[in-house]
């Protein structure tokens, strides 16, 4: 396909990116070229559910963004991994599929000024989205490219820790995404058969030959180039070589919420003060990019539990060779999950409310983050309390006009002490749950905090000394109202004062959902592709 002839150019190849992708040249045969920074998607081990664990601790599929000290965290330097491959988030997440609540969305709408984007006008997006294999309701769509299952395993320390739930009092939930979250169950995964359904294998696979869409993978966009108030093009840079592509139709940003307003500042899209001491010349003044960070934070609580009931060193020895079997002939088995198959909903809001805390049930000792030591590898689980609508707010800003630097990374994390004193509270509940049966039948004591850290000091300590990111940032090209000075799109996803640009991945969402962001950030895609082309 000759340069000059597309109609969109869309900016990142991740999870929204697959999804505008594939309807503007499927649906619409629009020309698109879709640019990814990051490799192909062909590792076998993206592919297998499982593999996700092996990917986070640093591969070549991850950006490792470092943060800015945080001074409310003792000084804490934290690392928020993002993809670098084509599908983004889904290719090297742990599956999870969820919503959030309905009241989420509809804090959108009243954001924004409109019911465009209230919880009724986004359900339609996640369902015809989604080939759920178990649900066909007025909730779910069945037919969708987008696979949605239950885990491919479940173990026998998720299932006890569902039954310890309910002994306390809580009810099971047969379904997390109705929109009221709540309760305690098993998660659904975008997978099927045992196997990962990335963005790439829902969106772009089926369009393999369609000479509407061109993929570029090794593609980093370095501006946005914009002229008398359009954007006309791309500056980008493909295996060490400079590119430019230009087009008469519109360009879509969807690099996430860490880079999407990067991209934005380096074509000098954003705060006008802080864009003229990098001598990067202003074409619309927005103070909001950058701004208004949110992401998901969470803390663990650690037992020992002996018994091989969860996943201690399933991936040694013999363990690993006979699990390995056990996948490879019949797509099943311990490789077939995620890892983390359970959750409960926790600590209502101010007293009451909705549940403002998500406990997740790891069945295994290991603890993702470098700069938390002295968690002995055992037997055992571990309880990962995690804050779903955090109050405080960071920001992204540059770190210099250079785009092959990474940006300035503040998630703020905990600096509103509500948020600590949830969290604080969704610790005390997940040591409870370790005192519930059949639970406590099995637990051999608390490794982390420890018995010792009993007062809310002793826990806060702890809660600040582990704190780490659940991988969800969102909001830093946040949508609001015309008269909202600090909103980068509208409504309609047009950056304000750029004709034919917008953004329509995590990046516009004015609030942080109440659940992992993969599902939500395809259905702002979906939602954003309908209302370009003139759908309600």
């Amino acid at each position: 396909m000759p340069k000059h002839t597309f109609d969109y150019i869309v900016i990142g190849g991740g999870s929204a990116g697959c999804v505008a992708a594939w309807r503007l040249a499927g649906e619409f045969g629009s020309r698109v070229l879709l640019l990814e920074a990051g490799c192909d998607y062909k590792d076998w081990i993206l592919k297998v559910p499982a593999g996700f664990s092996r990917i986070l601790g640093g591969t070549r599929y991850l950006t490792q963004h470092r943060t800015v000290p945080q001074e409310q965290l003792g000084n804490r330097v934290q690392v928020i991994p993002q993809a670098k491959v084509l599908g983004g988030g889904s290719s090297i997440n742990a599956q999870a599929y969820m919503r959030g609540r309905a009241a989420d969305y509809d804090a959108w709408g009243d954001i924004a000024g409109t019911e465009q984007w209230s919880w009724e006008k986004m359900l339609p997006h996640f369902t015809r989205l989604e080939g759920n294999q178990k649900f066909n309701n007025r909730f779910h769509g069945a037919s969708g490219p987008l696979k949605v299952s239950d885990p491919g395993f479940i173990c026998e320390l998720s299932r006890i820790y569902v039954r310890a739930l309910q002994g306390m009092g809580l009810p099971y939930t047969p379904d997390f995404n109705v929109g009221a979250p709540s309760g305690v169950g098993y998660l659904q995964m975008t997978a099927a058969r045992g196997r990962r359904c990335s963005a790439v294998d829902a969106f772009l696979r089926p369009l393999l030959g369609n000479a509407h869409l061109m993929v570029k993978t090794g593609a980093r966009v370095h501006r946005i180039l914009v002229e008398k108030g359009r954007a006309v093009g791309v500056d980008y840079v493909e295996n060490g070589r400079a590119q430019v592509v230009r087009i008469d139709g519109e360009v879509l940003l969807c690099a996430g919420a860490l880079v999407s307003p990067q991209i934005l500042m380096l074509s000098g899209i954003g705060p006008a003060e802080r864009l003229r001491t990098f001598g990067i010349p202003v074409i619309a003044d927005l103070p909001g990019v950058g701004e208004n960070l949110k992401d998901h934070c969470g803390a663990p609580v650690i037992a020992a539990a002996p018994g091989s009931h969860g996943y201690f060193r399933q991936d040694r020895g013999l363990r690993m060779i006979i699990n390995g079997l056990e996948y490879l002939m019949f797509k099943r088995g311990r490789i077939a999950t995620n890892g983390v198959e359970a959750c409960s909903f926790h600590v209502p809001e101010d007293g009451a409310g909705d549940p403002v805390i998500q406990i997740y049930c790891v069945p295994s000792t290991s603890y993702v983050e470098e700069d938390v030591r002295g968690v002995p590898v055992v037997d055992g689980v571990t309880l990962h309390a995690v804050l779903l609508r955090p109050r405080a707010t960071g920001w992204v800003r540059l770190r210099s006009a250079d785009a092959n630097e990474l940006p300035l990374v503040n998630p703020n994390y905990l600096a509103d002490p509500n948020d600590l004193r949830h969290l604080r509270q969704g610790v005390r509940v997940a040591r409870d749950i370790l005192q519930a049966s059949p639970l406590k039948q099995i637990v051999r004591g608390e490794i982390f905090p420890g018995a010792h850290a009993t007062s809310d000091a002793d826990i806060d300590a702890h809660i600040r000394r582990t704190v780490k990111t659940d991988y969800h940032p969102v909001g830093t090209c946040r949508m609001g109202r015309a008269d909202d000075p600090h909103a980068v799109v509208g409504p309609d996803l047009r950056v304000r004062g750029v004709d034919n640009l917008r953004v329509i991945d995590a990046s516009i969402m004015p609030r942080l959902v109440s659940a992992n962001t993969n599902a939500p950030t395809m259905a702002i895609a979906d939602r954003g592709v309908s209302l370009m082309r003139g759908g309600v």
